[in-house]
């Protein structure tokens, strides 16, 4: 069978470079991914600047590249295109908004545009969209196209997470109870992550609850507008009774305490720990299966194959997406409500986070 064919749009580090930073020895961009997997093809990409349009050119061997996206889309028959911008189409560093009345989306846009021009499998960087009003934007042009889509929240496609989650779901440590996230992060470019693997870890429960707090906590969100990614803290209640937490504090770690045991990821991936229910108040070590770690996003575009051939929803699927999205949102919604508890869907609409 012929590899799926795939463009690039936003040719910088998620989409070409980021593997000369040393973060995995795994393929990490969006490009060293596709030519990693044999059922993909690394076709053609799209950036504004000339500049890296010439060295994905260089560095890739692709001669297709492109100023404007629907061109690229239009003359490239392309199967899969991945969406590798800032979140606000900003150049970087572009850390903050320009001016309060600044709603720039450019995930959202580009989302919806590749859906509604019947690109059969999208990839979009996280998170997705700004605001819940683009959020619905980008599930109904998802959800009326058809289209196959998976984001960047890569944990989720991170096989290294899949013991821990495979003890929760099979039982081993009882009835989850409470999932901690530990480490201090923002709210988009790093809770976003948080909130899906929580959710992830225990089989995707609604989210019914949210409550949270921005960082300085007198922070005061003016015209529903925040021009800066904020550090945040938050809670989460769940169907099932669970309670999620997250701790401002160490490496990224996720732990789910059940009813007979706990399993805690260590590490950001690299470890884990089982400790089940022994004699008297006591928990004793066990066991989980060693895993040979595969590359994420290699994980996460051949789910899109899978998903594809096999006609089924993709693992992070624009129902999820869109869900954690909210979740994500209303930890903001909740610190402008003084703390309160946000009953979801109840997101303002157009609360905008600004994040890079």
């Amino acid at each position: 069978m012929p590899a799926y064919r795939v463009g690039v749009i936003g040719l910088g580090r998620m989409g070409s470079t980021i593997d000369d930073e040393g973060h995995s020895h795994l393929p990490y961009s969006v490009a060293a991914s596709a030519r990693a997997s044999s059922r993909l093809e690394l076709a053609a990409g799209c950036d504004l600047l000339a500049e890296r349009r010439s060295d994905f050119t260089e560095r890739w061997g692709v001669e297709a590249v492109y100023e404007d996206f629907r061109d690229m889309v239009e003359q490239e028959r392309l199967d899969l295109v991945a969406v590798c911008t800032t979140a606000t189409g900003l150049q970087k560093p572009g850390r903050e908004s320009p001016d309060p009345s600044f709603r720039g989306d450019s995930h959202a846009d580009l989302a919806v545009a590749l859906a509604d021009m019947s690109v059969p499998m999208v990839y979009v960087e996280k998170a997705v969209a700004c605001s819940m009003a683009r959020a619905d934007e980008i599930r109904d042009a998802v959800k009326r196209n058809g289209t196959l889509f998976n984001s960047g929240v890569l944990r989720r496609f991170d096989n290294r997470y899949d013991a821990v989650r495979d003890a929760v779901l099979g039982g081993r440590i009882g009835e989850p109870r409470v999932v901690v996230h530990y480490a201090a992060s923002s709210l988009l470019h790093g809770h976003i992550h948080s909130i899906d693997t929580v959710s992830w870890l225990i089989g995707d429960p609604a989210i019914t609850h949210v409550r949270g707090e921005l960082e300085p906590s007198d922070y005061v969100i003016e015209d529903g507008h925040v021009p800066f990614d904020p550090s945040a803290t938050y809670e989460l209640r769940l169907d099932g009774g669970v309670r999620a937490w997250s701790v401002p504090a160490g490496p990224w770690e996720f732990e789910v305490i059940g009813s007979e045991g706990a399993v805690r990821s260590l590490g950001n991936g690299a470890g884990d720990s089982l400790r089940l229910a022994g004699k008297g108040r006591n928990w004793v070590e066990a066991a989980l299966p060693d895993v040979e770690p595969r590359s994420t996003v290699v994980s996460c575009l051949e789910d899109l194959l899978d998903a594809h051939e096999e006609g089924r929803p993709t693992r992070g699927h624009i129902d999820i997406t869109h869900h954690i999205t909210e979740a994500c949102l209303g930890v903001a919604e909740s610190h402008r409500r003084g703390g309160a508890w946000v009953e979801l869907p109840g997101v303002d609409r157009d609360l905008y986070v600004f994040h890079v």
